[in-house]
């Protein structure tokens, strides 16, 4: 049979599928997918009669196997009737608001006054590197609760003129009110032995320790001495808290 002059056709092929044919592999394509994505015992449209076919209850068709109702479930007809049965639940059910987030109320206690305190002055008599000993004493204070500590810049305090000279060392536990200590704007040196905390169950005191850096030691990269002893006065002592 001579195939070079039939419509669609090549030499060496078979001949252009019918509109049947390719209909018939579109649908089984369909099928392949659908079961890939489908599980029918999920699906509330999909139900086997008395006489053993498959129905659509959305689109009320019937189907002699599950393949050919896998192959209707992603057609326009099921799809259309999808969309729509979605915009009518949606539209007859009413707008329910969004559940709140369950709020936790912050524990409030009656404030009782500022603690106990005492700052010492010290200077490292090897490197002449400056430090504050802050001694707080919580002698009524909540149990199970730690005192804490936070570094504030002058530019976030509202009780005095920013100055970028300073820097306020606050120190919290209830039901003491906060304090805040004014020192030095200098950086702290965070090396475990000159920066450290301390807090004492027994006692109910609190110690932290603040080493400034020295910025003669910063810039010669070693510890030890400036030439000359020590330049400039120590820092003057903390102000009494705010």
């Amino acid at each position: 049979m001579d195939f070079q002059h039939r419509a669609g056709g090549k030499t060496g092929t078979g001949g252009q599928a019918s509109w049947s044919e390719s209909n018939q592999d579109r649908r089984e394509r369909l099928r392949q997918l659908a079961k890939e994505t489908i599980d029918l015992q999920k699906d509330p449209y999909f139900m086997r009669n008395h006489l053993g076919s498959y129905e659509c209850k959305l689109c009320l068709t019937l189907h002699n196997n599950e393949g050919s109702y896998l192959a209707h479930t992603q057609g326009k007809k099921h799809q259309s009737n999808l969309a729509r049965r979605a915009a009518k639940e949606a539209k007859d059910s009413p707008q329910q608001p969004a559940p709140e987030k369950a709020r936790i109320e912050p524990k409030k206690f009656v404030k009782i006054g500022r603690p106990g305190y005492r700052v010492t002055k010290q200077k490292d008599p090897m490197t002449g590197q400056q430090s504050l000993l802050f001694q707080i004493d919580y002698p009524e204070i909540v149990d199970g609760i730690q005192p804490r500590h936070r570094f504030m810049s002058a530019y976030e305090q509202r009780i005095e003129p920013p100055d970028k000279k300073w820097q306020y060392l606050l120190f919290a536990a209830e039901p003491y009110e906060t304090i805040a200590y004014k020192v030095p704007s200098r950086e702290v040196d965070k090396n475990e032995t000159k920066f450290w905390t301390h807090w004492n169950k027994d006692t109910k005191q609190f110690f932290l320790q603040c080493a400034f850096k020295h910025e003669n030691l910063r810039s010669m990269g070693r510890m030890g001495p400036p030439p000359g002893g020590m330049r400039g006065p120590m820092p003057p002592p903390p102000p009494p808290p705010m």
